[in-house]
This record gives structure tokens, sequence and C-alpha cells, in this order.
């Protein structure tokens, strides 16, 4: 029974809790317990708390049972990527460069979770300041796929992706400047949801062209939902941030999307994908069809010019930590070293002529998504390969460029559009595969619908890994 409270979905605890029908100090208890059984072989945690957890559990049962006014996640436990600050806790990014770090305060949205009652367990695991999108770094070692032991979890939101396949709760914080909840909920077999860029605020804001979205990593729809009415909206500390929520994303959920207007790229005009990940997504893309969406084939011609962006900019925004290579570098991953010294060393003029290409692309797509309500495409271009590889051995290989199977990802990072992945079947390994889907600006609640849409037409909640 406690394995089946630890892959219940937050909406279902929370409605517990409230009834007095569920303790949160049970709940914690289950959950510690089974992360003690099974995290030794997954690696999913940089640091767990688990006093913390149980003093806020008991805190939160005693609300419980005097009335206290409850919020929206009351005795519900989270994780925060250790990315992210959580007062009191370490905060080492995956590097030694950091270890010993503690945070002085909570990110906003460690804050906005508390506030809403939620019980913190602890931080997941990143790759080295969240460079790559294979589940190692220096610092924690590998996060291993739930799925299949010594395969990739995906990207510096790993741990956090790991957590929910493996029944480590059923609310995680992830934060995504490339893909990075995109890609460990494809490789995981679990839901991410990237925003609106600014929907969540991100604190201190980051040095990147405003490509970091922070979001959840979850099983279900309906708490993906229930995670962002607790984050979503302006914050006084955050100038690049929306400067309202758009709704209320548990509203409607239960209503099926119909007769929407829906483009399908297999390939955004130039990426490579595996034949078995092709085919799944195909399949999947066919079930909007039978809500009567007119689902169209397209090759947008804004795709093409993405690579050469995506690869510019990843390195030059990674370069600022060459402050560390004097130190540290033989302790660094070699693929972030190799990525830094790539984008060292480029002009102002070089930067700014990129940027204004960077602009035209991002406008491209803007006008693109104006006459589509959604964009469908795959959310990966290859199933879980072994993490001690930043590319898998049947792809070409380069010292640091892991966004050659990651295509579909960093284009809407670029854009800042609301993008979820959903789970959409498995390989013939058993390895999990996702399906992209893509809304215009601030179309947060649309993508959620049709999410959740595609979830009751094909459920994936039920499927748990053998670990």
């Amino acid at each position: 029974m406690s394995d089946e409270l630890c892959f219940a979905s937050a909406t279902h605890t929370s409605a517990r809790i409230r009834r007095k029908a569920l303790s949160p100090v049970e709940l914690a208890e289950a959950l510690l317990e089974r992360i003690d059984r099974h995290n030794e072989r997954v690696n999913a945690f940089a640091h767990l708390a688990g006093d913390l957890a149980l003093d806020m559990a008991k805190q939160a049962e005693k609300e419980v049972m005097t009335g206290t006014s409850l919020g929206p996640l009351h005795g519900v436990p989270v994780t925060i990527k250790d990315l992210h600050e959580l007062e009191g806790q370490p905060f080492e990014q995956g590097s030694r460069c950091r270890a010993g770090t503690v945070s002085a305060t909570d990110s906003p949205v460690a804050a906005r979770l508390k506030a809403a009652g939620a019980v913190i367990l602890g931080k997941t695991t990143t790759s080295e300041f969240g460079w790559c999108g294979v589940s190692r770094s220096p610092l924690t070692g590998i996060t291993h796929n739930p799925w299949k032991h010594g395969f990739n979890a995906g990207a510096s939101s790993a741990g956090a992706g790991t957590a929910a396949a493996a029944g480590f709760g059923s609310l995680h914080q992830g934060s995504d400047g490339a893909g990075s909840i995109r890609m460990p909920s494809h490789f995981c077999g679990v839901l991410g949801f990237k925003p609106t860029w600014g929907l969540v605020p991100h604190i201190p804001v980051r040095n990147n062209d405003q490509v970091s979205h922070v979001g959840p990593i979850v099983r279900t729809v309906a708490d993906a939902a229930l995670f962002l009415n607790a984050t979503a909206g302006p914050h006084p500390y955050d100038h690049t941030g929306l400067m309202a929520r758009t709704s209320d994303f548990l509203a409607d959920l239960e209503v099926d999307v119909r007769d929407l207007k829906v483009a399908f790229s297999a390939d955004l005009g130039h990426a490579r994908v595996d034949p078995e990940v092709a085919a799944l997504v195909d399949a999947a893309v066919r079930v909007f069809e039978s809500f009567d969406c007119a689902v169209e084939a397209v090759d947008p011609s804004w795709g093409p010019d993405g690579p050469e962006i995506g690869r510019f900019f990843w390195a030059v925004h990674e370069s600022p930590l060459a402050e560390h290579l004097e130190q540290w570098e033989a302790e660094m991953d070699p693929g972030l070293v190799a990525c830094i010294r790539a984008g060292c060393g480029h002009s102002a003029e070089t930067y700014l002529a990129m940027r204004a290409r960077k602009l035209a692309y991002v406008e491209q797509m803007h006008r693109f998504m104006a006459e589509w309500d959604l964009l469908l495409t795959p959310s990966v271009s290859v199933a879980a390969f072994p993490a001690d590889r930043l590319q898998p051995s049947h792809w070409a290989q380069h010292p640091w460029d892991w966004l050659s199977w990651s295509e579909f990802c960093y284009p809407f990072n670029l854009a800042g559009l609301p993008a979820a992945s959903v789970p959409c079947g498995f390989t013939s390994e058993g390895l999990p595969v996702g399906m992209q889907i893509v809304g215009r600006r601030a179309a947060d609640h649309l993508v959620l619908r049709a999410a959740a849409t595609f979830e009751r037409a094909q459920p994936w909640a039920d499927r748990r890994p053998t670990l």
C-alpha cells in the first residue's frame, strides 16, 4: 500500500489530506522509505532532506487538525532541482567548484511551493551547472534512467524526471534552458511542462538571453496544473516576468480539445530522428485527428536555421564559466570545458549579428504559430542511451555538441513558447518516448488541455519501471 501512496497523484493526496483521510506524516514517511530502498540504484537526489521533510509534514498535519487555512499543496511532498536555492540546504549545482555551498535564501519557486503548503523532500541532481542533456555530473555521478540502469535520464532536470518515474513523490520542480524539462520527461516516461517564458519567476534573472523556464515534471497533467497554480505569476524581483497569470490551470482540463488547427512536423525540416521514435510519435499524432482536429504535416521554413543559432548561443552563454577553468578544469566535465572554450573569444559585433539572426528566427516562429493552435513534434530524436556518452553510438560524435539529438527542444526556448512532453509509447527495448505539444505564447492552458485530452486517450500514469 505504501508504494501505491508513493505513486498517487498530488491532486489525489491533496484532497485526502484536506478530508483528514491521509496524514502528511504518513505520506512523507512512505516516500522517504521508498527513496531509502531505491535511490541508491537511480541516484535522483543530490541532497535528501529527510529531517526537514518530516518536520514540515508534522507542521502540516498539526495545521490540518487545528483547522488552519490550508494552501493548495498542503502536506504534498515536492523536490527542488539543485540549480535553484532552498534555504539552509546545499546548493552545489552538480559541480565540485560549488561543493559545500549552502543557500541563504529560497528561490521564488521554492518559496511559493512552501507558501502553498508543500513539504520539501530535498534537492534533485543536475548536470554540471545544467550544461548538457545527459544525466551525469562530476559531483554526483550518473543519475540512472529508471527504465534501464546506466542509461541517460536526460538533461539538467534528470533527477526530477527520475524521481517522478521512480515513485519518489508526485511533484518535481525542473527548469529548461534548451530542453531540460522535456528531455527527462521523454527519457523517463513522465509529463514535463515548460511554461511560457516568464510565467514562473526565475531569480536571479539568468544571463542567457531569456531562455530559462521553470516548470513541473510530474506523472499527470492535473498535477502540472496544480504546480503552476501555486507558482505562476509576477514577482517583484523578476523584471522579465509576465505581469499576470493567464488562468486557473486546472479549469476545464476534463474537456477534450476539438476542432483545432494542428501542425505536425516530424523533423522541423532538418532534424534526424531514429525510426522507432518517429513511428511512435506519428501514431500519437493521429489521436488528435480522432478529436476532429485538422492535422497537417508541415516543414516550417524557419526550422533549418535553428542548429547554427542554437549552438552559437549555447556555447557563448556557457563561456562565463571560464572563470573556473584555471583552478577546476581537471575536475570539471570535459564536455563542459570544450563547450566553454568554443564559446570564448567572440567579438561583440559577432554576438550582436547572431542575436539579430536569432530575433528574426524567433519572429518567424511566432508568425508561424499564429496560423496554428498547436504544433506537434517528437520531444527528442532518440530514446535513452548509455549515460557515459554525450551522443548515442550510432550518431556523429562531438566533444560537446549534444544538441544534435535534441533539435526539437531549444527552438521553443529561444521563442519562449509553452511546450509539453507527453509519454506516447515505448521502443522495442522498453524505453519511453515522448511527443511534444507546443502552443502560442501564453497559450499554456490550451497546451495543458491538449495534453490532458491525449492522456485520456492514451493513458500513461500507470506504467511504472521495475527498479
